[in-house]
């Protein structure tokens, strides 16, 4: 544990989970504020810069954890972790596309949980210290997408696409290795900092959303090709040479 304090809200209804919560995080120097619905969240959460938000989705009221979550991705960036209340593939599917950084199913393993939690910040802090580096950018270009590593700029044909931290992690991996594969285990542990485990289909979302975003260079040619149960492969349009880093 260092110096550093960081500072997370938890939005969840249920007192019991939030006390447990606390108890877990606290010992691991965690700074821990609760608020019981999703109305006191927000305004906790505008009045205030949090390192991460722990987000329960069975929310009382007009804004359950869907809608809080929807409202925060869409105005900042701040980590996100959903806490399901079943351990549906549909519901984890439907968060991360709406652009929680992880979540896990109720009950889960309070370990687990930390390791996640640790995990999300991780990438969060090397994309913070990356933006305060002196003004020497690094780009990386294949074809038309042009990434500048510095200021966290992606271009698709000088036109900017907005990504999430986790989206931004992925493409930078595949482009560094466009046209080869990358496994989906070497992705997991780059990207979002955890070994792979059965039935975790995280990266897969992650991975189907930024193809969303991207388009297409040809006309039905995926940017982002999927080698079935091995990885990804960011395919080349043209000769090796296309891909460049400056």
């Amino acid at each position: 544990m260092g110096l550093l304090m960081e500072n997370i809200l938890v939005i969840d209804d249920d007192r019991e989970l939030c006390k447990l919560l606390t108890e877990y995080l606290k010992p691991e120097g965690f700074q821990v504020e609760i608020a019981h619905d999703g109305e006191t969240g927000i305004k906790m959460a505008l009045n205030k810069k949090y390192s991460l938000m722990i987000l329960g989705v069975m929310l009382p009221g007009r804004n359950n954890g869907f809608s809080v979550l929807q409202h925060f991705r869409s105005r900042a960036s701040t980590p996100i972790f959903v806490l399901l209340a079943r351990p549906d593939e549909g519901d984890r599917i439907t968060v991360l596309e709406m652009g929680a950084d992880d979540c896990l199913p109720k009950p889960f393993n309070p370990r687990e949980l930390v390791a996640r939690i640790r995990a999300v910040l991780r990438r969060t802090r090397r994309e913070g210290e990356h933006r305060t580096l002196p003004p020497i950018s690094q780009k990386l270009r294949v074809g038309d997408i042009e990434m500048d590593i510095g200021t966290h700029v992606v271009l698709r044909s000088g036109k900017k696409i907005a990504l999430t931290s986790v989206e931004f992690c992925l493409l930078e991996a595949l482009l560094r290795n466009a046209g080869q594969l990358v496994s989906r285990e070497e992705l997991m542990k780059g990207v979002l900092g955890r070994s792979l485990s059965a039935y975790d289909r995280s990266i897969d979302v992650h991975v189907s959303k930024l193809r969303k975003k991207l388009g297409y260079e040809i006309p039905g040619m995926e940017r982002i090709k999927t080698i079935r149960s091995v990885g990804y492969l960011y395919t080349l349009t043209s000769a090796p040479e296309n891909a460049s880093v400056t």
